[in-house]
């Protein structure tokens, strides 16, 4: 077994976790974890489904890094897969993408006195899963509507009529708190 060294590059990260290096595969995990959680998290809108998700997307980031081809970085890369469980997760089941005209009014939230990030947090988990995850991927994680379109199946005028209604539900959802 190799030694980690602290100030790995990237790339060695990768080629000792590729040489079964299990020292490496624990801190390439933990660098990433945190993060992939909460994104997870944002998207299932479940502390359950969202390390369900984290742990078969680690799986998949391990069985999968010998296709790893550095076209982007290790993180933007683990991320799309991450992104593309916690997608496949919440679709076991269900049809994901509601037509419009057949969702809920938009659920009712406790807020309290005043607005801040943890209620526009819950705002956005009462969200639809769909326009959830449009609205997550686009506005939190900054990917453009084409880049969301092949990473969830959809098309991009689909990602754009999700967003839009996404906000507009939100609106809905905080109009008398702001």
């Amino acid at each position: 077994m190799t030694t980690y060294q602290v100030s790995m590059t990237e790339k060695e990260l990768v080629q000792s976790c590729l040489a079964n290096d299990r020292i490496a595969q624990k801190n390439l995990y933990d660098k990433y974890r945190k993060a992939m959680f909460t994104l997870a998290y944002r998207i299932t809108g479940d502390f359950e489904a969202a390390n369900d998700v984290l742990q078969e997307a680690f799986v998949k980031v391990f069985k999968g890094l010998t296709s790893f081809r550095a076209e982007s970085t290790l993180g933007a890369w683990i991320k799309t897969i991450v992104v593309r469980t916690a997608y496949s997760h919440l679709r076991k089941g269900k049809e994901f993408f509601e037509p419009i005209e057949n969702l809920p009014a938009a659920a009712s939230v406790d807020w309290g006195h005043y607005l801040d990030a943890e209620y526009l947090e819950k705002a956005i988990l009462s969200l639809p899963e769909g326009y959830r995850t449009v609205f997550i991927l686009v506005e939190v994680e900054g990917y453009g509507h084409k880049e969301v379109g092949e990473l969830l199946g959809i098309s991009e005028g689909t990602s754009k009529s999700q967003l839009f209604y996404s906000k507009k539900r939100l609106r809905e959802i905080l109009k008398d708190q702001v």
